[in-house]
């Protein structure tokens, strides 16, 4: 996960300093010469590193810390402000036009995802802004690149504005404009053609575009694994075409996250959207406050509740809650649950937005086993509609031949069944928690119906 050793050495950093009581200088200089390391080994660009360390310095030798009863809550403070702000300080948002469409013209080098990005930030605006997005193949040079965006297009249902062969980028640029304003389409993505490298040919055709269809924003796709490589290119497409902002793709990779914490301060754009995933939701908008308390462990709760809005469905949870009252939950209703479960993320990526809880899963008596859920369905599956409904039913026999049709073993089968089991009681309890709370207060809390 991105981020991960910084935000390990940052925590061990601030646990220390939370063992002794006054700070004193020397104290906060040896805390900041761990963060420096820290960020550093993160890949953030040196220059970056050595004005963010003077501004905790700074900030931290103060009276503002130096004469407070908890000057390691106010190091923090001070770190997480300064991380913030490195970062961009707010959320940077697209700039809509008055007058649609807005143009948003898609650039970056060859390799860096920029054509499933296009997908899915037309996925994003459908969802969230119900926008209607025209995706524009203006990539004529890659292989297979028009045909890659129309396969997404059909999977999101978003047409794609695709000109004859052989006709010029800047041309196809123009034409998907005249027929978004003839389709009423208030979006228009174009996917831009990269390069393996920056060159002068690549440039030119990118200035053509820009002065023909003047875009109100051109959004560079950027590769996070890259690392300090991803900021040279930043700043070099920065200073050639003029950016609005930044799309990191791949943030849930392994990189070290330093071109997240350096790119900002480098070209002075912000990020506007990360990439976390391959799937075509995986496309998520950049909140510098949220990502500065993931890094420091305070968790990120207000990105979990929004994905939680967005990939629960309240009719099925409200049904889900009138079963558990008549007890009527099964097995279908259980593997339902784990699939709306599953499509928050992964747990790493749940528990990384708990705080405190982002190094929970380093420890050796716990263990999240993700492929466990295909077993779980693979299980469910296997059964008949009586056996989901009425599991008390199933016996030696019925366990062996549930455990055959799914691949997995008798032990995986009483294991599910002893889980769902403890599952139900657990609702039930909780039901009846509720109860007695509504007729002792004699009034409903918010959380209860």
């Amino acid at each position: 996960m991105v981020f991960e050793g910084l935000a390990d050495k940052l925590q061990q950093t601030f646990k220390k300093l939370r063992g002794r009581g006054k700070l004193t200088e020397a104290d906060v200089n040896e805390a900041m010469r761990e963060v420096r390391m820290a960020l550093l080994e993160a890949d953030v660009n040196f220059k970056v590193v050595k004005e963010f360390i003077a501004k905790i310095k700074e900030r931290a030798i103060g009276q503002e810390v130096m004469g407070s009863l908890t000057p390691v809550q106010h190091v923090i403070k001070i770190v997480n402000d300064e991380l913030t702000e490195l970062m961009g300080g707010t959320q940077s948002r697209i700039a809509i036009a008055s007058r649609p469409p807005t143009i948003v013209m898609m650039v970056g080098l060859q390799g860096a995802g920029k054509t499933t990005t296009v997908a899915k930030l037309a996925n994003l605006l459908v969802k969230k802004q119900s926008k209607r997005p025209l995706l524009v193949a203006a990539d004529i040079y890659r292989p297979a690149a028009i045909k890659q965006l129309q396969v997404l297009g059909e999977q999101l249902d978003v047409p794609v504005y695709a000109a004859e062969p052989g006709t010029k980028p800047v041309d196809i640029a123009k034409q998907a404009l005249e027929y978004a304003l003839a389709h009423t389409r208030d979006m228009v993505l174009i996917d831009t053609a990269g390069r393996l490298h920056i060159n002068e040919e690549l440039m030119q055709e990118l200035k053509d575009i820009k002065r023909e269809v003047k875009p109100h924003e051109i959004l560079l796709v950027v590769d996070a694994m890259t690392g300090q490589d991803a900021v040279t290119v930043a700043e070099s497409f920065n200073n050639e075409l003029g950016v609005d902002g930044v799309i990191l793709t791949k943030l849930d990779g392994d990189a070290r996250g330093g071109a997240a914490l350096s790119v900002r301060a480098v070209t002075g754009r912000p990020i506007k959207f990360v990439g976390m995933g391959e799937k075509l939701d995986a496309l998520e908008t950049f909140h510098p406050d949220r990502m500065a308390s993931r890094i420091l462990g305070m968790g990120d709760v207000l990105s979990l509740i929004e994905k939680a809005q967005s990939a629960i469905d309240l009719e099925q949870a409200q049904a889900m809650e009138k079963k558990l009252r008549k007890e009527e939950f099964t097995l279908d209703d259980f593997l339902e649950q784990l699939q709306q479960v599953r499509k928050l993320g992964s747990f790493e990526q749940i528990l990384s937005m708990l705080p405190g809880m982002g190094n929970l899963k380093k420890l050796q008596d716990i263990e999240f086993d993700e492929k466990e859920l295909v077993h779980v369905e693979a299980i469910i599956r296997s059964m008949t509609k009586k056996e989901r409904r009425s599991p008390d039913i199933i016996n030696g026999s019925r366990r062996k031949r549930i455990a055959l049709g799914s691949g997995t073993r008798v032990q995986d089968v009483n294991r599910l069944l002893k889980q769902f089991t403890e599952a139900r009681k657990m609702m039930k309890r909780f039901q009846e928690m509720q109860k007695g709370a509504k007729k002792g207060l004699g009034f409903k809390l918010p959380f209860m119906r």
